[in-house]
C-alpha cells in the first residue's frame, strides 16, 4: 500500500464533498481533533490494565467517537449521515458523575500532573480545549456545522479532568493545589452540568 499521493503538494486537501487550503480552519478544527485522539492513545499507553479497566474502556470508545466527530465536521455534503450522536455526550456526563463521585473532593485548582497517567490525560484536557475553540471558530465563520462534536468537546475536557484525578487517586498520589487558588468547586469539586 502506498501512502504518500501527491494530491497536497500544492497545499490542499480533501474534505468529504470539497478541497480546500490546508490552513482552512475546518481543517484545523478536525486535524486537532485528531492531535487530540493521539495524546489519548498516549494516555492509553500510561494506564495500568489491572487499575483502570474501566478508564481503558473509556478512552477506547472516546478515539472512536473523536474519528466520528472528526469525519462529521470534515463532510461537507448536503446529505451527510452524521455518526456523533447527542448519547455519546450523556454517556460521558455519566462517566464524569461516576468519577467525580469516587475522587476525593475538591475546592481549588489544581496542578496538572502526578502520576504519567494524569499528566497525560491533563495534556489531553488542554489539547481537547483547543480543539473546541476550533469547532467554535468554525461555526463562527461557516454554516451548516453539526452542533454535537462542540457539546462532546466541552464535555469530553471535564472527561479529562476527572480520569486525571482518577489517575492519581487510585495510584495513591495526591493532587497538588494551586497554592494562590481561591476556592472555585462548589459540591466538592463536581462540577455543574451546563458549563
Amino acid at each position: 500500500m502506498q501512502l504518500y499521493t501527491k494530491t497536497g503538494d500544492k497545499g490542499k486537501t480533501a474534505l468529504i464533498g470539497a478541497r480546500v487550503d490546508k490552513d482552512n480552519i475546518r481543517v484545523e478544527a478536525y486535524g486537532t481533533m485528531d492531535e487530540l485522539n493521539c495524546f489519548v492513545g498516549q494516555a492509553v499507553a500510561e494506564l495500568d490494565s489491572g487499575l483502570f479497566k474501566d478508564l481503558l474502556e473509556d478512552l477506547e470508545k472516546i478515539q472512536h467517537e473523536l474519528f466520528d466527530g472528526g469525519g462529521d465536521l470534515s463532510n461537507v455534503t448536503e446529505k451527510r449521515v452524521l455518526k456523533l450522536h447527542a448519547e455519546s455526550v450523556t454517556d460521558l456526563e455519566e462517566r464524569i458523575d461516576a468519577l467525580s463521585e469516587e475522587a476525593p473532593d475538591l475546592e481549588r485548582f489544581i496542578l496538572p500532573g502526578g502520576t504519567k497517567a494524569a499528566a497525560a490525560l491533563h495534556i489531553a484536557r488542554t489539547v481537547c480545549r483547543r480543539a473546541e475553540r476550533s469547532v467554535v471558530t468554525l461555526m463562527k465563520q461557516e454554516e451548516n456545522v453539526p452542533e454535537i462534536p462542540l457539546r462532546y468537546l466541552n464535555r469530553l475536557s471535564d472527561y479529562f479532568f476527572a480520569a486525571a484525578r482518577i489517575a492519581n487517586f487510585r495510584a495513591d498520589v495526591k493532587d497538588v493545589e494551586y497554592e494562590r487558588s481561591a476556592k472555585v468547586f462548589k459540591g466538592g469539586g463536581k462540577k455543574q452540568k451546563g458549563n
